[in-house]
């Protein structure tokens, strides 16, 4: 079974990964393929350079996240020149690690960009974690994101009620963590169930 596991920034989707990993799920993070891909010596560092200028480096070399994000989230046109290089590499590799997964019972791939990349299709049950977007807002700026990134970061990613209307399952994550872990529970026993 591969569950794919999306929502807004700020929404909560690393920690619902977390709850489906204590249930045994093997946990597959698109973020943290993408820092992977933009490590010093990595060829997608190189075409970010080459695309934004080097001033998204910082003095050793690694990737400054932040003025990435400032450039690339100004406006579309940027976004997709963004989006043109890391999602393509984030693709294939998500795709070699799916593979690598095989007999695992429950694959669980927390991808933000699940429907705006069209990955939906590498899944067989697609998981919204959702809340309002005041929180998604507070709880972003509240990790040090700045609040003006956050929201142009919210309008290039899908709507928040299509996320809903295309999930098989949806988590609100808008209130107490004992909640939250309620909800992964009953799904993961309806999911256990066909497996």
């Amino acid at each position: 079974m591969k569950i794919g596991l999306t929502g807004g920034i700020g929404s909560g989707k690393s920690t619902v990964a977390a709850m489906f990993a204590k249930l045994g799920a093997v946990v597959i993070d698109a973020d943290a393929i993408s820092r992977e891909l933009v490590e010093p010596g990595q060829p997608a560092l190189h075409e970010l350079v080459e695309e934004f200028g080097d001033g998204i480096i910082a003095a050793d070399g690694s990737l400054r996240r932040s003025e990435l994000a400032r450039i690339a989230f100004h406006d579309s046109t940027a976004t997709q020149r963004l989006n043109s290089i890391m999602h393509p590499l984030i693709r294939a590799e998500t795709e070699r690690r799916l593979a690598a997964a095989g007999d695992c019972d429950v694959v669980l791939y927390d991808m933000p960009l699940l429907f705006e990349t069209g990955q939906e299709q590498l899944v067989d049950v697609v998981v919204v974690v959702d809340v309002p977007e005041a929180m998604q807002v507070r709880r972003a700026v509240g990790r040090g994101l700045d609040e003006e990134d956050v929201r142009r970061r919210m309008q290039v990613q899908v709507s928040r009620s299509m996320r809903v209307t295309e999930a098989d399952f949806v988590i609100d994550n808008s209130g107490s963590r004992r909640d939250t872990e309620r909800q992964v529970r009953g799904i993961w026993n309806q999911l256990d169930a066909v497996v």
